[in-house]
């Protein structure tokens, strides 16, 4: 098969989307399919740098960063030439990993191509909703009208879990719904770097390490970890908490840590490599996070593939993996994460119990990720019937959820896309 995947997120932004489209890309092309994404420009990607290596089949389009994500970024042209791109490369199926720009250009090439369009619902958007120009762009009670008309006449939609499914049952999405689990792995000759980590930062053998990696946002509940790592300090305080990413709400919670009086005991790292992730897994005693917003819970189980417990809110994706506290545990409030980290401290044996952790892992792997999608799309082509009106790019309703997002967002750059030709 050939296939296209249209995301506006993907790296070198890091995010549990890119990972999951990441993974994916690579376990169909080990199937033997030909996977071509269609994203967005990055200033981190030189436009020399296009079609070679990891560019060779990615497609990036002009984009302008998203107002109030300045971190994500939203393409305002060259969805004629996607189109022209997406024929050349004889686009058997269109997979789109969002809503917005590429998501709508995925939308339109199906209807020009009449072939099948796949969706996988990735994000809650009644908790990102202030991201979207400050909440004037789209409010929570207008999401359910988004994604519903977003998805009609979609082919099918994917869901990474059961709670996903319900949201989208309750937007009363019409297309099929499938559950199927995001795989994670890490390559097999993936290097350690965690004591390096250590030297880098300063932090003795001797000093414990817990661990929040990902977005530093609103929705990731960040002060809550704070305070509850602030309990903990008063019973020990020879531990660390390892702050590893970046986002918006960075400065405001380094000032919330000030504040706390616990910036001592805080490395706060940035923006890491994603080839170190699993480094940082690695060195750390605990992973935590106190986020309600996660749907695939993907770090967890990165975390768990590198041989570290986790703490986290309930969550039912990660619900089967919790069978033993040497995978990790749930919790509800601040106090129970103060009381979850503390537990960990004083008994090692968890973290060093590797055994159930493994067996595990194998329930929700990329291999059987890979699967799972594949025998989805063959059943979804099969069943395929274009619609007899399939020549009309859009519904009068679809036009109209366009024209309210791109008519929001300022034409305020203009880099020149590079046109290329894949294969004949």
């Amino acid at each position: 098969m050939n296939i296209g995947f249209f995301t506006d997120t993907y790296f070198p932004q890091v995010s549990g989307v890119s990972t999951s489209i990441k993974t994916l890309a690579e376990q169909l092309r080990k199937q033997g399919h030909s996977v071509y994404i269609f994203t967005t420009t990055d200033p981190k990607i030189k436009k020399t740098e296009y079609g070679i290596g990891d560019e060779k089949f990615i497609y990036r389009f002009s984009s302008i960063p998203f107002s109030g994500f300045k971190d994500r970024r939203i393409v305002f042209r060259g969805f004629f030439d996607a189109i022209e791109i997406a024929k050349i490369l004889r686009l058997d199926i269109v997979h789109t990993h969002t809503e917005f720009s590429l998501g709508i250009m995925g939308k339109i090439i199906s209807r020009q191509m009449k072939i099948p369009h796949v969706h996988t619902y990735h994000t809650m958007y009644s908790e990102y909703t202030h991201y979207l120009l400050n909440g004037h762009l789209i409010k929570p009670k207008n999401v359910s009208q988004l994604i519903h008309t977003y998805l009609k006449n979609t082919s099918a939609v994917i869901a990474p879990s059961e709670k996903t499914k319900k949201v989208l049952l309750s937007y009363k999405i019409k297309s099929p719904i499938k559950i199927i689990p995001s795989g994670v792995s890490f390559s097999k000759d993936v290097k350690d770097f965690s004591m390096q980590i250590r030297k880098k930062y300063g932090i003795k053998n001797s000093t414990k390490i817990i661990l929040s990696l990902g977005r530093i946002a609103p929705e990731k509940s960040l002060p809550e970890l704070l305070d509850a790592f602030k309990i903990v300090l008063k019973k020990n305080n020879n531990v660390i908490l390892l702050v590893a990413g970046d986002g918006p709400s960075a400065n405001e919670l380094k000032d919330y840590a000030i504040k706390l009086g616990i910036k001592h005991n805080i490395i706060f790292t940035g923006m890491i490599n994603y080839d170190d992730v699993y480094s940082y897994y690695k060195v750390a005693d605990i992973f935590v996070s106190a986020s309600t917003t996660e749907t695939q819970g993907i770090t967890f189980i990165e975390a768990t593939n590198a041989g570290t417990p986790f703490i986290s809110k309930p969550n039912t994706f990660l619900k089967p993996l919790v069978v033993d506290k040497s995978v990790g545990v749930f919790v509800n409030n601040t106090n129970e994460i103060a009381e979850a980290i503390q537990d960990y401290l004083l008994h090692p044996e968890y973290k060093e119990n590797n055994s159930i952790r493994v067996k595990q892992i194998k329930k929700i792997s990329a291999s059987a990720f890979g699967k799972n999608i594949e025998s989805f799309y063959q059943e979804v082509i099969s069943n395929y019937k274009p619609k007899k009106s399939v020549l009309k790019a859009l519904t009068s309703d679809e036009q109209l959820l366009v024209g309210t997002i791109m008519n929001k967002i300022p034409n305020i750059v203009n880099v020149r896309f590079l046109k290329r030709k894949g294969p004949k």
